[in-house]
C-alpha cells in the first residue's frame, strides 16, 4: 500500500505530466471485516485526500473502496450487503462520483462446498482421526494458515455418539488436515461437507501428491450440471514428453 502522505505527492506529480491523468482513488483495508466502522473511516480519509487534491486541479471520477466484506466461517456475524451499502453512501452524502466495490469472498465463499468421502477412522493415543479422500490440495487454507471451515455430515446419523476427530487427509503430511477438534457421528463411508469454500477452495488447488483435483458441480434448485469434470491421472502428463532415444 502507499500511505497518504506519499499519495498526496504521487498525484501532485502526476498532475504535472502532459501524459498521465488522474482520474480516481482507491484504497484496500484488509480482508474478513466484520464490521462497516473501519470502512466508514477509510472512506473519510479518502474523501479528505480528495477535497485536499482538488483544490491542485484534480478531478476525480471514481472511488474504489476495494472489498474484504466479511463472510461467517465460523461464529462471524457480518453485516449484510445492504448494510454496506447504506454506510457507505451515508459517508459519501450524494458526492457525484462512481463507486467501485469488490466484494469478491462476500458473493462466491458461501457458495461453495467441498464434498469429501470418510474413508476410515482411527484412534491413535487417545486422539480420533476421520481419514478422507480431500486433502490439502484440494482445500489448502487450513494447512497453510490454519483457517476454521466448518464440517458437517451430509446426512446426519439420530441418537449416535459424538466424538472428537481431526479431519485429515490421505497425503503424508503433518499439515493435510480439513479440521481438527470437531465433534462428528460419523463411520467409514459418510459423505461429509466442508462449508465456505467457494473462494479459496478450487482456485488453490494444486496437483501436489500427484493427485488429480476434483470435478466442480454447478447446483441450482434440484438441478446439479458438472461444470468441470474431475482431471484423471493421465491428465497430469499431458505436457510431459520422453528423452529423445
Amino acid at each position: 500500500g502507499v500511505p497518504v502522505p506519499v499519495a498526496r505527492e504521487v498525484y501532485l506529480e502526476a498532475a504535472e505530466l502532459t501524459n498521465v491523468k488522474p482520474v480516481g482513488i482507491a484504497c484496500h483495508i484488509g480482508s474478513q471485516l466484520t464490521e462497516t466502522e473501519p470502512y466508514v473511516a477509510a472512506l473519510d480519509r479518502l474523501l479528505t485526500l480528495m477535497e485536499e487534491l482538488s483544490g491542485h486541479g484534480l478531478v476525480f471520477k471514481h472511488i474504489d473502496v476495494g472489498g474484504g466484506f466479511g463472510i461467517r466461517y465460523q461464529d462471524e456475524q457480518p453485516p449484510g450487503f445492504d448494510e454496506f451499502a447504506r454506510v457507505i453512501g451515508d459517508s459519501l452524502g450524494g458526492l457525484d462520483y462512481e463507486l467501485i466495490i469488490a466484494p469478491g469472498r462476500a458473493i462466491v465463499g458461501p457458495a461453495g462446498v467441498l464434498l469429501t468421502r470418510v474413508g476410515s477412522c482411527k484412534e491413535m493415543e487417545g486422539k480420533n482421526f476421520a481419514i478422507v479422500d480431500a486433502a490439502m490440495n484440494d482445500l489448502l487454507r487450513p494447512a497453510l494458515y490454519a483457517a476454521w471451515h466448518e464440517v458437517k455430515p451430509v446426512v446426519r446419523r439420530r441418537g449416535g455418539e459424538l466424538r472428537c476427530y481431526d479431519v485429515v487427509g490421505p497425503v503424508c503430511e503433518s499439515g493435510d488436515f480439513l479440521a481438527k477438534d470437531r465433534d462428528l457421528d460419523i463411520q467409514p463411508g459418510d459423505l461429509l461437507v466442508v462449508c465456505t469454500t467457494g473462494a479459496y477452495g478450487f482456485a488453490l488447488s494444486s496437483n501436489y501428491n500427484s493427485r488429480p483435483r476434483a470435478a466442480e458441480v454447478m447446483v441450482s434448485g434440484t438441478d446439479a450440471h458438472e461444470v468441470r469434470r474431475r482431471e484423471r491421472l493421465e491428465d497430469l502428463m499431458v505436457g510431459e514428453a520422453l528423452l529423445p532415444s
